[in-house]
């Protein structure tokens, strides 16, 4: 049965900062081939940077990275200059080191959501720490998976929410009509994407902050919670997010 088909891809270089768009993609047991390949490092914890604590890192949302030449990555500013290590401290207000590889034990920290909404992303509240990359092979900047899907139902749900505020791998169009959150119905499945492609969905995705945030200048901080899936259970039953996270069964372009 068709459900849908593929509008946009786009991959992240750098996580927690703004990505780029691309006409086709390579897909591994890793992800897309590029996405989440660097990630900062704060100096004075060692952890890796994740807006998901926004009174630390929301800024990282302002700066974009893009894939360049031999797969190393070029990171510009809101502004559009070029800027590097040295600059990004600078501009974060914190030491931080681009990498490559993830250090032993990588975690990130998660500010409580509902907290964010209520007293804004820079106030000081309640996080958790969270392994990094628990449902994808070693190695990887990915939260959980290393794939995540998400629907136009599901956009039309949250009242017409701007994609980018999901960070979504892969956005599918479904069909005029088709229920919000029609990505429920894919969990513990298979579906097939162009002739190759065959990710396994595993869970919903929990709800964070960072679709709240300002993602650039065209998106702006936005107070408001986001509308939540039904369904959610297992690593996802703090309360979900629209986008469905993947592993990759079969890879494929």
């Amino acid at each position: 049965m068709r459900v849908g088909t593929v509008e946009r891809l786009r991959r992240y270089p750098v996580k927690s900062m703004l990505g780029e768009e691309l006409r086709a993609a390579s897909v591994t047991e890793r992800g897309i081939a590029g996405d989440r390949a660097y990630a900062l490092l704060d100096a004075a914890t060692g952890r890796v940077v994740s807006a998901k604590r926004p009174r630390l890192w929301a800024g990282v949302l302002g700066f974009t990275a893009a894939t360049g030449p031999g797969g190393g990555v070029v990171v510009t500013g809101p502004d559009g200059a070029v800027v590097d290590e040295g600059g990004l401290s600078r501009r974060l207000g914190r030491e931080v080191r681009l990498v490559d590889e993830p250090p032993q034990g990588a975690s990130v920290q998660r500010s409580v959501p509902e907290e964010v909404l209520a007293h804004g992303p820079h106030a000081d509240v309640g996080f958790t720490v969270d392994e990094l990359g628990c449902g994808a092979p070693p190695g990887t900047f990915v939260d959980f998976a290393p794939l995540h899907l998400l629907t136009t139902a599901a956009l039309a749900a949250t009242d017409g929410a701007a994609p980018e505020r999901y960070r979504p791998n892969v956005l599918v169009r479904t069909p005029d009509g088709a229920p919000g959150f029609v990505e429920n119905g894919w969990v513990e499945g298979e579906p097939a994407i162009g002739p190759e492609l065959r990710p396994h969905v595993v869970t919903a995705t929990p709800r964070c902050a960072v679709p709240t945030l300002a993602h650039g200048p065209g998106c702006r901080v936005r107070r408001r919670r986001c509308a939540r899936p039904r369904g959610a259970t297992g690593w996802s039953r703090r309360r979900a997010c629209p986008r469905c996270p993947a592993s990759v069964c079969t890879p494929g372009c």
